[in-house]
Formats: structure tokens, sequence, C-alpha cells
């Protein structure tokens, strides 16, 4: 096993001394390596990263000459070995890393080992942060109500955990209650430069949520990666990667009053996608990037996933030391962030050009406000436009009989969910009142708006039709952690409710901060009983929302949009809107800054101009615009100023792993290996290695599959792999059922990631998939090639299995994007699944399924399944995979039909490290033999 903080063969002699006050720390100064100078920041730092555990073997004096070499110009090509400094997890991703540990150590004993070995080797944390579901809102007792019914829930989960960080060493975890991964992190675990048995060097971290790049705003480099590959770092294996292209995000001017950094981030997520950056490092430069301040740097950086790049970076700076004081770092690690950032050249130049690969420009004062929907982040919306884009997106939501779902005839037909930004429909004026809206959005179709009574479990009586708003939400770690829009957002209810607004009854409102710091600066300030007033009480410190967990809407509501067939719509400050993640009622989602949160929860549709239309009116009778409302920037930073500080955020993490008494109180499994619970529902045994032999069998080519799914565009782990609510009548749902579980305590896909037979079962399960082997109907579902009959893809891999089929899937592009979930590869393996052909992948899923041993295909260019004729009934056979067994990776593959199309389709194993993973079948299987034969 590599062991964390080897001693370094130092060949370049890197190795001095660097002294900050009274302190002494080794480090490896990358100015030895020719080249350095010229490297963008990001660079420098894996630069220094195999400075340090150059070892000969795994990291040569070539692979640093490689990268102090780097061509700016060149496609990636050399493979590097990068060790980060930390792993990071929250409790719906790290859990089955911890159940996946704990399975690995049964197979050591098995196998004659030592089970202890399996242990991190460097500082893994988890944050319990995904669990905790908006059940109840709008009530003081909201959030003790939630966080007990969140207990009750996942009990045996949290016992689970509680055994890991006895029973595993350098494994923490922050109990629940607490705050967002992402956030505590940037506030309290990320050290950015680590100091470590005498050493000193920049903090880098993996996690196991796409999101993990927030704290590239501190500086830091790190990114999201699967479960499977953050166990493996976990365990001493380095991360495998190819040197990146990197491109330079060029910064200068100034952001205009009346604008977030939410506004900012969205126009950023729109020029990247556009641009195309997937796999790559984004690193913002330029005299612009001081004048934005770190919360709005976090953002950017949370919101890389949404845009498709590595890490999206900011360099260490003075706002970088100012935020790590005002968080209440200590001076002596202040003063180490300080020194070596600038000793190493990390200390960034607002003038300095280094070399990028790409570059991009943008000019701060050009930023509008804006939101982002109906369904993906990166279909940015300028506020100003919002109702009539609203209105052309409509459309694709109400045609249900319309909705193009196979057939290479029609162009829409690729992707897998209605585009978000259908042509303006010239037939709407925008003078129509909201309850002329469905007549005016399906123009020639005909249809009416049929409004619908709903009188409430308040007694409120009120119409519900398209566009209502029924859920908004300020949460997640986006937008969270950043003061000024939080702050803005309470100053908005304060002036609303002084001019006598009121949310409207049927709006779900909820307020799931990232951290207990910003109710500490609420308090302080004097807003939080302004946002109650307008229903945003604290439902939980909790991503809540974001992931799929709002709770339920109101019982009325909830019949009313089901009974009438309604498009209605969420508003959440999050990160991400995809199609079924957010609420199973709800179809039309929009993410947007705090503050436009609390207009849209006034507004109570999204068929309303904000910028001209009254949002409500106030207790004088007269109409109220949403400018009347709107907090100035000198307001927001004056209350900033007088709220926020040091001793808040030391109060809120002065013991931050301790947990409250119900954390301390639960009952803790203890030993080196797990006993686990036969009649569990939530922490089962997974099969990974069962039959594992101490040396991997050859790899073997594929014949006679069957297709398991035929996909079209953007399907994203949520569509694979589900994280919220489970259907009774899933298969899923069923098996509950079936273990005596009842409706009420299913909880989420999220939450029961510890069981592989629920999420197995969940696998392809979102109730928005759009399978094209079954035209016109949503959700898992597909044809038994064996039987000709529709049934779920559960029950349909049950039958090949038994019959000894091989499956495939076929997507099209952008196969996998969204979060870094591991499951969405672990379902596909253990459906049965042997290969994925996509147009393209994001990165995470790709390297998923290499880690699952699931091999990844891809069209040749110009070549889709539609261009070749592929319906999905074809038997498929996949000759040349057997190359592997001779150590190289072949370039292409021969794929053959029993129709007689034949193509060859490229190998997406990028790296020999990933070949040799998929050799072992699987990056765990290929670690625990290391482990033995170490």
């Amino acid at each position: 096993m590599k062991e964390y903080d080897v001693a370094s063969l130092d060949t370049f002699g890197a190795k001095t001394q660097l002294r900050v006050g009274d302190a002494s720390y080794e480090i490896f100064k990358i100015s030895k390596v020719d080249g350095h100078d010229r490297l963008p920041y990001s660079l420098k730092i894996l630069l220094e990263n195999l400075l340090r555990t150059e070892d000969g073997a795994n990291i040569t004096a070539d692979h640093i000459r490689e990268l102090g070499g780097w061509d700016a110009t060149a496609d990636p090509s050399v493979e590097i070995q990068f060790t980060p400094a930390r792993v990071l997890m929250q409790d719906f991703t790290g859990v089955p890393c911890v159940v996946d540990l704990a399975t690995m150590r049964e197979a050591v004993r098995e196998l004659g080992g030592d089970p202890t070995k399996v242990n991190p080797l460097a500082p893994a944390e988890l944050v319990i942060d995904h669990s905790v579901i908006a059940d109840l809102f709008g009530r003081e007792d909201a959030f003790a109500r939630n966080v007990e019914l969140e207990y009750e829930r996942n009990k045996e989960r949290y016992q689970f955990l509680r055994w890991g960080q006895s029973a595993f060493n350098e494994f923490k975890v922050v109990p629940p209650g607490t705050g967002i991964v992402h956030q505590v992190n940037i506030e309290y675990l990320a050290r950015t430069i680590m100091e470590r048995n005498g050493q000193a060097y920049p903090d880098t971290v993996v996690g196991t949520d796409s999101h993990t790049t927030m704290v590239n705003g501190l500086g830091v480099l790190g990114w999201g990666v699967g479960g499977i590959e953050a166990e493996a770092a976990m365990l001493g294996q380095p991360v495998s990667m190819l040197i990146p292209r990197v491109v330079g995000f060029k910064l200068h001017g100034e952001a205009p009053a009346g604008t977030t950094a939410t506004d900012l981030v969205l126009t950023i997520t729109e020029m990247l996608r556009q641009h195309g950056v997937v796999g790559k490092f984004v690193e913002f430069y330029g005299p612009g990037v001081s004048a934005v301040p770190l919360a709005n740097r976090a953002t950017i950086g949370n919101m890389s996933p949404e845009y498709g790049s590595t890490v999206a970076i900011f360099p260490i700076d003075e706002e970088t030391v100012r935020y790590l004081k005002l968080t209440g770092r200590s001076e002596e690690q202040v003063a180490l962030v300080e020194a070596y950032a600038k000793e190493q050249g990390l200390w960034h130049d607002p003038a300095a050009e280094p070399d990028y690969s790409e570059r991009l420009e943008l000019d701060l004062s050009t930023i509008e406000p804006s939101l982002a929907g109906p369904k993906r982040p990166q279909d940015r919306v300028p506020l100003g436009n919002a109702k009539t884009l609203f209105r052309s997106a409509l459309q694709n939501y109400l045609d249900t009989d319309k909705r193009p779902v196979t057939g290479p005839a029609d162009e829409a037909s690729k992707e897998s969910f209605p585009a978000s930004d259908p042509p303006a429909n010239d037939q709407i004026d925008p003078a129509d009142k909201p309850r002329d809206l469905i007549s005016a959005a399906t123009g020639a179709n005909g249809r009416q708006s049929n409004p619908i009574r709903v009188t409430d479990e308040n007694g409120a009586e009120y119409e519900l039709d398209h566009g209502a708003v029924v859920i908004a939400a300020i949460t997640s770690c986006t937008n969270t952690s950043n003061p000024q829009v939080m702050i803005g957002a309470a100053l908005l209810a304060r002036n609303a409710v002084e001019r006598g607004l009121t949310r409207k009854p049927w709006v779900k409102t909820t307020l799931a901060p990232g951290s207990k710091v910003v109710m500490d600066y609420y308090e302080r300030a004097g807003l939080t009983p302004y946002l109650e007033k307008l229903g945003f009480h604290l439902v939980g410190y909790g991503c809540t929302t974001c992931i799929g967990n709002s709770g339920p809407l109101p019982e009325a509501v909830s019949a009313a949009v089901n009974e009438a067939d309604l498009s209605v719509v969420s508003v959440l400050s999050g990160n991400r809107n995809f199609e079924g993640r957010i609420n199973p009622d709800v179809k039309m989602n929009y993410l947007a800054s705090p503050p436009l949160v609390v207009a849209y929860a006034l507004a109570g549709t999204m068929d309303i101009d904000l910028a001209n239309e009254p949002i409500g009116y106030g207790s004088d009778g007269e109409p109220v615009f949403l400018r009347d409302i709107w907090p100035n920037s000198a307001e927001i930073q004056d209350v900033i100023a007088s709220a926020i500080g040091a001793a808040g955020f030391g109060a809120a993490y002065s013991d931050v792993f301790a947990g409250d008494e119900r954390w301390q109180s639960l009952p803790t499994p203890t030993g080196d290996t797990f006993a686990w619970a036969g009649e569990s529902t939530y922490v089962r045994k997974p099969p990974y290695f069962e039959g594992m032999a101490q040396d991997p069998q050859p790899v073997n080519d594929i014949t006679a599959a069957r297709v398991l799914a035929k996909l079209g565009d953007s399907v994203t782990t949520d569509h694979i792999s589900p994280a919220g609510a489970i259907k009774a009548d899933s298969p899923a749902g069923k098996y509950l059922a079936e273990h005596g579980v009842a409706r009420h305590e299913f909880n989420s896909y999220g939450s029961r990631r510890g069981n592989h037979e629920v999420m197995i079962r969940g696998t392809f399960a979102n109730i928005r998939l759009r399978n094209q082997l079954v035209p016109g109907v949503e959700g898992g579902f597909t044809v038994n090639h064996l039987t000709g009959e529709q049934t779920s893809i559960y029950d349909a891999s049950v039958a090949y299995q038994a019959a000894a089929v091989p499956l495939v899937i076929l997507s099209g592009k952008e196969y996998g994007s969204g979060s870094s979930r591991d499951w969405a590869a672990k379902g596909t393996m253990l459906l049965g699944v042997r290969a994925v052909i996509a147009e393209s992948y994001e990165r995470i899923h790709r390297s998923n399924l290499i880690g699952m041993g699931v091999l990844p295909l891809q069209y040749p260019n110009e070549v889709t399944a539609d261009t070749l004729g592929l319906t999905g009934t074809e038997t498929f056979t996949i000759t040349g995979v057997t190359a592997l067994n001779e150590g190289r990776i072949p370039r292409t593959v021969k794929v053959t039909t029993d129709t007689g199309i034949e193509f060859d389709a490229v190998v997406r194993i990028d790296t020999p490290g990933e070949a040799d993973y998929y050799r072992h079948g699987g990056i765990l299987q290929y670690v625990l033999r290391k482990m033995l034969t170490a």
C-alpha cells in the first residue's frame, strides 16, 4: 500500500524549510522544476503534489518534467497520479462508502489478510446533511420536528456511521443538524494549506459530492469523485488522471448594484456550457478577481458540475486571508497560508498571464438579474424575460400527447426530456393576465386554462393554475454560504412585511441554511421575524429541497395539482433543477437567488413580469413592485459588517464533531468488523466481493447482449439513480413493503443507499425517465426482449440475468451528467449491464462505470444510434475487449448486431490506471488485491 506523507525521492532537490513565525515546515519548492513559472495556479498545485510524492514508481521524475513542460495547446495525453490530502463525504454517498469499507474488511479476512489494514490513510470527514426532509414548514417547531423525524427514519444509518467513526482511524463525522457539507468545508474543514507531520503543502481534496468544487473558491484544488474512487483515495490509492487542459477565465470590472452572486454564477454557467469545458480545469484570473468576494467565489466554484468542468478555481490572495480570519481560523494557520502561497508562487498577481489552453473573458458590469430553468442549470433566463420564456417552455409540459420520445425523424427526440427553451411563441401577448395563461401558451392547440378551486387545510380558498409557485426554498450549499444573498433575502422579507405583503397560501416556504452561522447573524440583525412572517421558518440545516428532500406538498395542493395535471413550479436557491428531482408533483423548477425565492413566494406564480407588474398590493391597497422592496447594496453591506464576525463562526464550530444529546445517546456497535443486521432495510452487506479470487480473471468480449434501455441526450445520474421519494408501486417500494416497512417510513432513495437491494430496484427508476424502447411511457420501464412484454427495468434485469444474457445501455450526449453518484454505476453493474454506448460522457460517471467494471464506449464522431439505425431491439456483440489482457488499451472495439449493423466504438478507458481497474473487475477489487500483496 502507498502511504500518505511518504518520503519523496526528491530528484529535483526541491525539499527545503519554510519558517513562519516560530514554526518551521518542510516544503517542496516548485521553482526547482523548469517551466513552473508559466503554469496556471492549479497546475502548480499538481506539480507540488508530484514533487512531494515522487516514489519512482507511481510518480517518477519524468512525470514531474512532463508537468513542468506542459503544452497548453495539446490534448491531454500524459497520465499522472494525484494524491489528495483529504477526502470529504456527505451521508448519502458516505454511507455506501463506509458500507464498502466494512465489506472490504470482511473480504480481507476471508482471503487471509488483516482486516484492520482497511483503514483511511488520510483525513476523511463526513458531514450528515442530505437526510433531513422538509416535512414541516411555516411553523416555529418545524426545525425541531424535522430533526426528530430525521433521527426516527435514519437511526440505523447513524448508528452505522458512529460505528465507523470508532472503527476507522482518520475518519470523523459531523452529526446531523450542523450544516451542509460544502459550507462546513469552506467555513471550518478546509485548511487551504495543510500542516501534517512537519510538512506544509497545499490542501487538496476529493469528495463524494460533485459540488466539492465549492472549496475551489478558497484556493483549494478539489473535485467530486464517485464514492468508489473516494474509498480508494482513503486507502492510499492515488487518483489517476491526465494532465488537463486549463481554461483561463479573465474577470474585470465590477458587478452592477442590484445583481447577486447567483446572477453572476448563472451567467458564467451559461458561458462555460456553451464554450465546452467538460473534463477541463477552469481558473479565474485577472484584475476583476479582487472584486469578487470569497463567498461569491465559492458560489462560482460550487456550480462547476453544472458547466461540466473538473474544477473552477480561484487563487489565494488577500480576500482568501480575510475570509480565513473572518471564519475563525487560528493566527498560525492564516500566517502559514499567506507565507506558503507567496513562497511557492501561488499568491495571485492581477497582472499575470499564465499559459492557458483556452481563454474566456467577462466584464462583471454586464451581469443582469437571472434565473435558470425549468429543468437545467445552464438554461439561464434573464429576469426581464422570465414570464415570456416560462410561457414558451410551458408548451412542452402541457402537450403531453405531443412529447417526442422516440424516432430519429424528430431531432427533439434526442432529449430524454423536453427542451427547456423552445422557440418563443409569437402568439403570446405580454399583457395577458395570468388567468389567460393556458390559451395564450398553447395557441392553436385550443386547450383552455382550467384553474382548479382549492380549500386547503387552513381554510384558505384560492385557485391553482399552471405556473403556480408551490415551493419557494432557500436551500443548498450554492447560495446559503453567501451572506450577501442571504442578508438580501431577509431584508427583502422585511421590506415586504412592512408594506403589508404576504406569501401566497399555496406556496410551501422553507429556509434550510448551510450552517448555524446563518441563523446567528439573522438573529443578531433582528431579521428572523420578518422571514418567519412570510413562512420562511428554519426547517433544517441541510440540502433539503435541492437534493429532492422538499417533503410533501400540502395535501390539498397536491390533490389539486394531480387532479388537474397542473404544471406547477418550484423556485429554489439551489444548483440542481433536473426533472423529477425536486418533488414528484412539480414539473418545472427554477434556480434563483434567495431574494428572488422570497419574491416568487410573494407573487405565487411564474407567470409574472417582476420588472413591470406589481408583486402584490400593500396594506394601503396600493401596488407594490419588486423594485420597491429590493434592498440596496449599501444596506446589505452594513448589516454584514455589524452582524457577522469570527465569534459567530467560533461558536458554531466550537465542538462540531460532538453532536447533540440525541446523537451522543445513540447505541453504537463496536468491533473491527461490523455486525450486519439481517433484518435491516438500511444497511446490508453488498455482493461486490462474493467469490472474488486473489488473482483477477481475464476480461472477455461481450456476446449476444440485449439493450436494457435506449436513452436520449442529457441523461443525468438523477435519471439513472434518483435520490428522492420511493413510489409505493415501484420495485423498490414493493421490496420495502414486503419487508414490513410502512409507506410513510419509506424515506428516500438517497437515505437507502446502504442497502443494495433497494438501490438495484431504484436504478433507472426516475419518474421522468424516457426509455425509447417504450414510447410514450415515463419511468423505469423497458421491454423484456426474451418475452416481448413491457415490464420494469428491474424485473427485466432479473429475467436477463437468470438467462445469462448480458446487457447494454444506449444513450446520447452528456450521459451521466449531474451529481457524482456512485450508485448510478453500482446499480448499472448490479443490473447486469456490461457496457454503455453513448455519444459523450460527463467525467465522473464515466470514471465510476470503469470503477464498477462496466465498459464505457462512445460512438465515433458524427455517428449516433439513430444515424446507424439502431432501435434497441438488436442483439449486440462487442469484440476486441480482450486486448486489455495484453496490458494495452484498444483505441476502438468492434460492435456488431444481429441485424447487420457494424461500427467501431471508441473505448473510453482513458488512462492505464483505469485499465487496471477494469481488468480487476473494479477499483475496489484492485485496491483489495494490492492490499493483500503489499
